[in-house]
């Protein structure tokens, strides 16, 4: 698989010599060891170490290795494996779970982008038939109109990075929460839980499909500990809602998600 990314610093074309990505403005940037590439430059950090945190990746992936989430991810690879794509990119990837499986189900070529180094280390390192860059999905390292389909799995969603990274008629993939995902737990933490509504339509794309997966599951405290950790309310738990949870033992537990896809507008 060919590397095609831009400079994240001047936006002209990168070519690999050896093991190093360079531009014509000597801008340069080394493949580390694991085969991933680093395209975050300073300026573009809010942190020191930005996105998920190592201890937030390792729980995500022993959480997401135990299977729980396999039907989202068969789901999506089923949709990509019908569309007709040259380049796909999946925007904060994470440590990879969905985007190597996206690359089992096409010919296509498959990069992941997230700003978490830990994430694309452990990515890079463990799937070979992906791109991985740590870099940010708001200043994606890659030409205008590059991708055949874009596909988000709960990050945030930039509108107009998308409509410059998508071709005339791609196909934009989101997978966002359902309307009661993992509402018994969060009826440890808020009085009164809202079901999740439908994402808007980014600018520049119309809804084409929609569909909504539902399951529920029986955790483990161990497994219901990964699971928050791995979610933006995590720190919202306090010591005495962690005593509960595992006082209780088992948790039967809602998973839910819409897959949505957009089609760009010609």
């Amino acid at each position: 698989m060919s590397l095609e990314y831009r400079c994240p610093l001047c936006s002209n074309m990168l070519t690999k010599t050896n093991n190093t990505l360079s531009c014509e403005n000597k801008h340069s940037f080394d493949l580390a060891k694991e085969g991933y590439i680093n395209l975050l430059p300073v300026q573009q950090k809010n942190s020191k170490q930005p996105g998920d945190s190592l201890e937030m990746v390792q729980a995500r992936r022993t959480f997401l290795e135990r299977g729980y989430y396999r039907f989202l991810q068969h789901a999506l690879g089923n949709i990509v494996s019908t569309l007709d794509a040259g380049n796909i990119i999946d925007l904060g990837c994470g440590e990879g779970f969905y985007t190597h499986a996206l690359a089992n189900k096409t010919n296509a070529n498959v990069y992941g982008v997230d700003i978490s180094k830990s994430a694309i280390k452990y990515a890079a390192k463990r799937y070979g038939n992906c791109q991985f860059s740590v870099a940010s999905i708001s200043q994606a390292p890659f030409e205008n109109q590059f991708a055949d389909v874009l596909v988000s799995v709960f990050a945030p969603l930039f509108e107009q990075e998308l409509a410059r990274l998508a071709k005339s008629e791609a196909t934009l993939i989101v997978a966002s929460p359902g309307p009661w995902h993992l509402k018994e737990l969060k009826n440890y933490i808020y009085e009164n839980v809202n079901e999740h509504t439908q994402i808007d339509t980014p600018s520049g794309f119309f809804q084409a499909q929609q569909i909504l997966l539902t399951e529920q599951v029986t955790l483990n405290f161990n497994d219901v500990k990964n699971l928050i950790m791995m979610t933006p309310f995590a720190w919202k738990f306090r010591p005495e809602h962690w005593t509960l949870l595992e006082e209780k033992g088992e948790h039967n537990v809602t998973l839910s998600f819409y897959i949505t896809q957009f089609t760009k507008k010609a």
